[in-house]
This record gives C-alpha cells, structure tokens and sequence, in this order.
C-alpha cells in the first residue's frame, strides 16, 4: 500500500513540477502585463520538439539542452515583438485571443516542419529506476525536479537581488509609478515574454524523457499550467510552484486511486472549486510589496 501511495508521488511530483514551470511563465507574463498568454504551452511542446530534432542531428546533449531553451525564447521575443507590441494598450480579452492565435501558429508550422509523430528523447543519465521503499523513480524524474528547484532558487534571486528583477517586480505593482521612475517597461516585457518561454521550454525538455512529446502536447501542458498558476494565486510566484506540485500529484492519485480515464478532467475540477471557495487561489493573487 506504501509502495503504491509513493509510485503515485512520485509521478505526481514529477509532472507537477512541469506544470509548476509553466505556471511561473503564465505568472511571468501576468505580472509584468496582465496578459495571460495562452502560447505558453506551445512552449512547453516546442523545447521538447527542439530537443529530439537537436539529439537526431547528433548534437552533445548541453548544446541540445541550450538550443532548445534559446530557441522558444527567441519565439517567446518575437511573438510580443509581432504580436502584443503593435496592439500595446488593446483590451485584456484581445490580448488573450492573440496569445491563443499565436500558439495557433506555433502548433501549425512545427506540425508541417516536423511532422505528427510522436517523438521520444533518451533519458539524461541512463534509463535504471531507483527504488524507495517498493516504489521506482526514474532517474530522470530526479533531473525534472533538481533543474526546477534550481530554476526557482535562480527567480528568487533574480526578483530579490538584481536591478532588472526589481525593475519587473515595480512594473507589476504599477506599470504608470514604474515608468514615471524611469523603468523602461517595453523592456520589462520584453524580458517576461523570453523568460516566460524559456521556462517552459525547459519543462518540456525535462519531461519528454517520461512522457514522449508531440506537434499537439502544447495545449493540455499549458492548460494545466494555466491551472495551476490560479490555483496558486495568479501573479503569485510561490502559488505557480505549490499549485503546479499540488495539481500534479493530485492528477496522479485520482488516475491512480479511481481511473486514469478522469487524470485529465481533475485539474479542472481543481479550479472549479478553488474559484468557488478561493477566488484569488491558494496565496491570494498578488501581495503589495516595496521594491
């Protein structure tokens, strides 16, 4: 029963911290515009995609792994180049239906260039489960969950003892104060859209090893890490983490312990009933702070 419980765990916290790095992008892009960008899982398909065409050409795996980042965030840059910056001051639901028309985009044409197949990338240190008390884990998982502790460890910094960061932090607060001090908050979007892209393109490199990766995995992934970004408290850097674990393991448990026919309908319960009780999530949506 202990084995059991822990596999579920196991597998919960090891998607859940992909959803949490899609939320921390969903979180990015929120605070620095109050646009929810809903391109945010094509991202996430797009650094795995990247990933597998990279390792099929052959490249050592460090090169495979900066590529695939770089590349969506270059994507990341270009859609609020393209997209958001020529309709900067346009309602919320017409940013959002960009966003969704650019993951439109982004899912054609990695569709036409790499095709529909469903793709598998070998695991970073070797394939030989670890086993916890009757339970396995992948060698892979504990990469998935190392590299995101280390991803949230380097926001934090990054938001509590750099210029750019407080500079992202005060534009959140109030873009208008922001700019009367001199914060240029083209930049500051700028920067959230390429930061925003880049981590989730680093979950769906760390997950495609588990999970495999297709043209078409973008839009459930980022669903789920929109999920729980509210579930934490949209804005909320904490609550994208606690929510992406909590809705991964409790996508888990329910595939487990009732049928893996309801694992993708559980998280929107989830949200359902967090709006329901908590409307701005488990943290409370955003905190005033002084930066």
């Amino acid at each position: 029963m202990l084995a059991q419980f822990l596999q579920f765990l196991f597998s919960g916290v090891t998607v859940g911290a992909t959803y949490a790095l899609a939320a921390l992008g969903f979180t990015l892009i929120y605070n620095a515009s109050n646009v929810i960008n809903f391109a945010q899982g094509e991202f996430i398909m797009l650094g795995g995609m990247l990933a597998v065409f990279f390792a099929q050409m052959g490249l050592p795996l460090p090169v495979v792994l900066l590529l695939a980042v770089l590349v969506p965030a270059v994507v990341g840059v270009l859609v609020e180049k393209l997209a958001i910056e020529p309709v900067k001051g346009a309602e919320t639901v017409t940013l959002i239906i960009i966003t969704i028309g650019a993951s439109l985009v982004i899912r054609g044409i990695v569709q036409v260039w790499l095709g529909k197949n469903t793709f598998s990338l070998p695991a970073f240190s070797g394939d030989a489960p670890i086993e916890i008390l009757g339970a396995t884990l992948l060698p892979q998982s504990l990469w998935v969950l190392g590299i995101t502790a280390l991803v949230v460890a380097g926001l934090w910094y990054f938001f509590n003892r750099t210029l750019q960061g407080k500079a992202m932090l005060a534009t959140s607060f109030n873009r208008t104060a922001a700019e009367l001090v001199g914060i240029n908050t083209s930049w500051v979007l700028f920067l959230s859209f390429a930061m925003s892209a880049a981590l989730g393109a680093l979950g769906g490199i760390l997950i495609t090893p588990i999970t495999l990766t297709s043209y078409d995995v973008g839009i459930m992934l980022g669903l789920k890490g929109f999920v729980a970004a509210v579930v934490g408290g949209l804005g909320n850097g904490l609550g994208a983490v606690v929510g992406g674990l909590l809705v991964g393991i409790l996508e888990a448990m329910g595939a487990g312990y009732i049928s893996s026919a309801y694992k993708d309908a559980i998280p929107f319960v989830l949200i359902l009933l967090i709006l329901f009780f908590m409307p701005r999530g488990l943290f409370g949506g955003k905190s005033t702070d002084r930066v």
